[in-house]
């Protein structure tokens, strides 16, 4: 079922947002539609990228707790890390 969005503007916003969705060959609802359906897909996505990345923490902690991890010192991992970006650039460049 479709819902029902209200909501009130001054009338120069309105005449001004009629004026510009008609020159695009469009209507004011459909405009506040394809705004209102482009943010329900943001924050879907956003919804998405937060389960995932809960995923990867509990994932991570599940890890530590049954004595997996593998723990690296800052120094080893900053060396670790500019090599992958060396690596990624001089694919770039091919």
């Amino acid at each position: 079922m479709d819902a029902r969005i209200q909501f009130r503007v001054n009338e120069e916003t309105k005449r001004l947002a009629q004026l510009m969705t008609e020159s695009q060959g469009r209507t004011l609802s459909d405009a506040c539609r394809e705004l209102t359906v482009g943010l329900a897909e943001e924050q879907r996505k956003s919804m998405t990228h937060d389960l995932w990345l809960t995923e990867q923490i509990n994932v991570a902690f599940d890890k530590l707790d049954s004595g997996n991890a593998n723990f690296i010192e800052h120094d080893e991992a900053k060396i670790q890390m500019e090599a992958r970006k060396m690596k990624v650039r001089s694919i770039d460049r091919t």
